[in-house]
């Protein structure tokens, strides 16, 4: 088979594979062999102009941001989890729509529905979008450059006013955050070792973020906030482990019973579910104490 062959098929495997959560007939196992030699960027493309082309069928690019994130994160069930997209070096704006991890899930679904609300359609347009969330300021300016903690994350897009932190308005109690665990463990990010600026870097950052005042509800509390949560909103899942902020993150999607369900990547089930309400699903891991709601805000 030709690769422009291999291309066109893993193009249309790919894409009923996340334009249908039912499209269970697709033989995985035959799409990741073929995944493995051929080309990602290619295949992102596709699955990109199909999502896009999916929202505009059905007239949702006039819906809230929030809707919109729903329903592309509702498109891309059954994509598989994929960690370490984001990494190479030198460091560039790296885009993967083939496999996610729960971070590059909700960072692809919030400006893939911002380049929609703009009338924007191609993988410039994404990466441009992604560039403005994935780094501090808007700038990409090397591997320190990136927002890697989700605290400053969300410090950073609100300032940018690409989303609004609710936490405290919903009855958020303070989080008080000490992260450290990047500098303090270096050797398992290949940008840090051996490099001693770079470390020095990035424990500036982290004790810039702990100078902050952050928000997040406990999680026996969170079943009594469920029904103020949106389609749409970013959760952050609270850690109690050493020198981390968060250990998770997905959207709420409500369901025709208006249930606050957990739609994110999951790494135990290696693919992009709609799980449970998020007051459940933080009862399943001990060390997750609670969470941080961010709201999508209106493109400017």
């Amino acid at each position: 088979m030709k690769r422009r062959d291999i291309l066109q098929v893993l193009g249309l495997m790919a894409v009923s594979a996340v334009m249908s959560p039912l499209a269970n007939a697709v033989d995985r196992k035959l799409l990741h062999s073929i995944m493995q030699n051929t080309d990602k960027e290619a295949t992102s493309r596709y699955i990109l102009d199909q999502l896009l082309a999916k929202i505009t069928s059905e007239n949702y690019q006039s819906r809230p941001i929030g809707f919109i994130m729903g329903e592309l994160g509702l498109l891309l069930l059954g994509t598989a989890y994929v960690g370490g997209t984001l990494e190479g070096t030198p460091e560039q704006c790296r885009i993967d729509l083939t496999g996610l991890d729960c971070v590059t899930f909700f960072e692809n679904i919030l400006c893939l529905a911002r380049i929609t609300r703009q009338g924007k359609k191609t993988m410039n347009d994404l990466i441009n979008e992604v560039t403005m969330t994935r780094y501090r300021g808007g700038l990409l300016r090397g591997y320190t450059s990136r927002l890697h903690y989700t605290a400053e994350w969300i410090m950073d897009n609100e300032s940018k006013k690409t989303i609004t932190n609710i936490t405290k308005d919903l009855g958020g109690i303070i989080f008080p955050l000490s992260v450290s665990f990047m500098s303090k463990h270096p050797q398992y990010y290949p940008p840090l070792q051996n490099n001693q600026q770079e470390i020095d870097t990035i424990r500036q950052i982290e004790q810039n973020i702990n100078q902050h005042t952050h928000y997040y509800i406990p999680k026996k509390e969170v079943k009594k906030i469920e029904n103020k949560l949106m389609t749409g909103d970013i959760i952050a899942i609270a850690t109690n482990k050493e020198g981390l902020d968060y250990a998770h993150t997905g959207i709420i999607y409500k369901d025709k019973k208006g249930k606050a369900r957990f739609l994110h990547a999951s790494q135990k089930q290696k693919k992009v579910i709609l799980d449970t309400t998020i007051s459940a699903y933080l009862k399943t891991v001990p060390s997750h104490i609670g969470i941080t709601i961010v709201r999508p805000l209106p493109v400017q």
